[in-house]
């Protein structure tokens, strides 16, 4: 091809800031998972932080989830805090423009003793949730707890466990980050346990 397609313009686009990566897979299911309550649509699962924010889009629109896109916000410890914010709100704000989203499920912040935690990652989320308003999106949210148990059956997964039962749902044979695999189980929470309508 001469040109470029709008996939790879897309993902060097997305390099500048932390890169991303489009999957596309065939592979079935395994039989004790399926979409629950008939969800059809696709969602953008977030797992929101201040310097490795995992955003990933999944098509549930047929019975074996598909991952369109995902990608790690990466902001680098040079960075402050300031820069990191405004790099998480672009990037979670341009990411809607190129896909078809249903509905976001954004991952919901657990209660931290310390305060500059909790005011870090809270401004991270607020970043994420205004650029997802920007794009005019549904938005849900899920606890840590409710994410491991619909993904895994159990609440105290390890996130190891976690990119292992994604990656072999979606029949991905390479790794890939932590961030990333935690947002496509926000998602995944959002399909098989959203009792509402997409």
């Amino acid at each position: 091809m001469g040109k470029k397609s709008t996939r790879r313009m897309w993902t060097e686009k997305l390099s500048k800031h932390g890169g991303g990566t489009f999957l596309k897979n065939d592979a079935q299911v395994p039989g004790s998972i399926s979409v629950a309550h008939g969800f059809k649509g696709v969602i953008m699962g977030i797992d929101a932080s201040l310097r490795g924010t995992g955003i990933a889009i999944v098509d549930f629109r047929t019975t074996q989830p598909v991952l369109m896109f995902s990608t790690r916000i990466t902001c680098q410890a040079k960075l402050s805090f300031f820069q990191c914010i405004e790099r998480i709100f672009k990037t979670a704000n341009a990411i809607p423009q190129n896909f078809q989203i249903d509905y976001a499920a954004i991952e919901q912040t657990v209660y931290v003793q310390n305060y500059k935690i909790s005011h870090i990652l809270g401004s991270a989320k607020g970043a994420i949730i205004a650029a997802l308003m920007n794009n005019n999106l549904q938005i849900a949210e899920y606890e840590p707890l409710r994410i491991k148990q619909a993904v895994l059956g159990i609440g105290r997964a390890s996130k190891e466990q976690i990119r292992r039962t994604v990656c072999n749902i979606l029949g991905i044979k390479h790794a890939i980050s932590y961030d990333e695999s935690d947002a496509v189980a926000v998602a995944f929470c959002h399909a098989w346990t959203f009792k509402g309508n997409p």
